[in-house]
């Protein structure tokens, strides 16, 4: 089922988000629910903050932007209770956007790469690092596990400039093909 996304205004999208357990209701569910909205909506990575449940869950698949960058052909995670264990000290800035703020987008500097411990889909523990791209995304997804969005990381300059069109998200004054909802 296609869930609607929770977008910029939204009280969930700030809250630092729970660990959850193996018997979490409907796990399974709620993780093809996430699958089918993030491609029906056309993304590379979702966390379930983004779909209402203020839950440590996203997952990310660049088989997308395997055209441009081959080494994302086969990157695909579900990531669960993520911790941040390291980060290079070496930064790129990059363009985001987010399907919580609907046709912004910003240049945010973060990290080369960054190594997380979480557990998959079937609660086996993993230490992982990610480099390049597939660190981007998951620093995204990250972020939104701890109650911020791509946009606080943008330049204080930039911030101002989209200030306007985030309050207008927040009032709802967005067209997106896909579903979406705000709850305060």
């Amino acid at each position: 089922m296609i869930l609607p996304i929770y977008i910029y205004g939204s009280s969930v999208l700030r809250q630092k988000a729970q660990e959850i357990t193996p018997d979490y209701p409907e796990l399974d569910q709620l993780m093809t629910d996430m699958w089918e909205t993030l491609y029906y909506a056309d993304g590379v990575g979702l966390a379930a903050p983004q779909v209402g449940l203020s839950i440590r869950l996203f997952m990310v698949d660049g088989h997308e932007l395997s055209e441009d960058r081959p080494e994302l052909k086969d990157f695909k995670r579900v990531i669960i209770n993520p911790r941040l264990l390291e980060t290079s000290e070496e930064t790129v800035v990059y363009q985001e956007g987010c399907l919580s703020v609907p046709k912004l987008f910003a240049d945010i500097e973060r990290p080369v790469s960054v190594k997380l411990a979480y557990v998959n889909e079937r609660f086996e523990s993993i230490e992982e690092w990610f480099h390049g791209m597939a660190a981007r995304m998951v620093q995204h997804e990250y972020s939104h596990l701890e109650g911020e969005l791509f946009t606080d990381l943008a330049t204080p300059i930039r911030k101002k400039i989209l200030q306007s069109k985030l309050q207008a998200i927040a009032k709802g004054q967005v067209k997106t093909f896909y579903k979406t909802k705000i709850v305060r």
